[in-house]
């Protein structure tokens, strides 16, 4: 036996005694000392391997953040709130409301009822109203002399808002669709649409819903050169502070239907509007009339229609840094509450969902018939 050394500490002798007395790996009759069976793996807690990359699952488990309302709204990427909604409104003459058989949901409203739906926004946190107008057929003329009238129903309901003393912003939509017999935005020459011309009379249609109370003056006609014209005009007769906001990529579109129907265009409409709406089938041009509107003084642009066009919303949004509205129009809104009508979509999921897929694209806000009711739900936490 070796001798112990004196100085060796009792420590160190104890570890080289358990060295001496510890199985060898290669000892097969090891008996006792061999190293237990790890234990079986349980039913409800499973034995997961180590095998993972690095950053990768079971490190990282991204339902963890689902599990609960809370935390889901503590990780929301999109945020949508009243303040991000701007209601249509379609205004007629006369008194009371009328449903719109095409838009369920949807009512003309007389100008004292636009005051009341003006202070039903308030409430609810929706920032602006957008005035349309509706014009029977016994009103309108082959070169819309109406929209230029003081007194239309726009300039009404613009002049009442104001009176009220609403802080609530009021839009006008600029075209002569609504006020031409024909039912096409700008003057006709046989079937052509004139363009300069136009541009003339929608430059003293804007002047009048300034001098109405309107704060932003929204061309959709897609006239080349308007949002200029326009621009000076407000310039030049004291209206520096009265915003544009173009519809700068308007695409001739099926979904508009519903619409012409409430504000009487659908029969009154004499073939298309494809020689100055935009082609669907393209986006590097609205690019291009983004690019042309801002440049001309438009203080916001807008995509429309929207839920269709999501990827256009997404392109101009990136591409200016503007802000960018776009129009849940019509027929998006009619084939949703159809389907919820018919017990085959939950109406109030798909609003929302609709709403926020417009935040999300980047929108700064949304022009939609739902405002009102998307407005109550988001003011009850949903």
């Amino acid at each position: 036996m070796k001798p112990m050394k004196r100085n060796e500490p009792a420590a160190q002798r104890g570890t080289q005694a358990q060295r001496a007395k510890a199985p060898r790996p290669d000892d097969r009759s090891a008996g006792d000392h061999a190293a237990p069976a790890p234990a079986a793996a349980s039913p409800s807690a499973p034995m997961l391997t180590s095998t993972a990359a690095p950053g990768g699952y079971p490190a990282v488990r991204l339902r963890r953040p689902r599990q609960a309302g809370w935390s889901r709204r503590l990780v929301a990427e999109t945020r949508l709130t009243p303040d991000d909604l701007i209601w249509p409104l379609i205004v007629m003459s006369g008194k009371g409301r009328e449903p719109i058989s095409s838009m369920p949901g949807v009512d003309r409203l007389s100008v004292d009822e636009c005051v009341r739906a003006a202070e039903q926004a308030m409430a609810l946190g929706i920032p602006a109203l957008a005035l349309f107008p509706f014009t029977p057929a016994s009103e309108r003329t082959e070169d819309g002399a109406m929209a230029l009238s003081p007194d239309n129903v726009v300039n009404q309901a613009a002049r009442a808002i104001r009176r009220a003393g609403l802080d609530i912003g009021v839009i006008a939509d600029v075209a002569l669709d609504t006020y031409t017999s024909h039912g096409h935005d700008g003057l006709l020459d046989g079937d052509r649409i004139l363009n300069d011309e136009t541009i003339a009379v929608l430059v003293r249609q804007s002047l009048a819903q300034a001098e109405a109370g309107v704060d932003v003056i929204a061309p959709s006609d897609m006239m080349d050169g308007r949002v200029g014209a326009i621009r000076r005009g407000l310039e030049a007769n004291g209206f520096q502070n009265t915003q544009i906001m173009s519809y700068a990529a308007k695409y001739a579109s099926a979904f508009y239907a519903p619409y012409r129907d409430a504000v009487g265009s659908s029969a009154a409409l004499r073939g298309d509007k494809r020689t100055y709406q935009m082609d669907p089938a393209n986006s590097d041009e609205a690019l291009r009339e983004v690019a042309l509107d801002i440049a001309e003084g438009a203080d916001m642009v807008m995509v429309k229609p929207g839920t269709f066009y999501l990827d256009i919303v997404r392109r101009v949004h990136d591409t200016f840094a503007m802000p960018t509205y776009a129009y849940q129009v019509s027929g998006e809104y009619a084939m949703m509450m159809a389907a919820a009508e018919r017990g085959w979509l939950d109406g109030d999921r798909i609003m929302m969902e609709s709403l926020i897929a417009f935040k999300r694209a980047g929108a700064a806000g949304i022009l939609s018939y739902f405002a009102p009711r998307a407005a109550r739900m988001l003011g009850r936490g949903a």
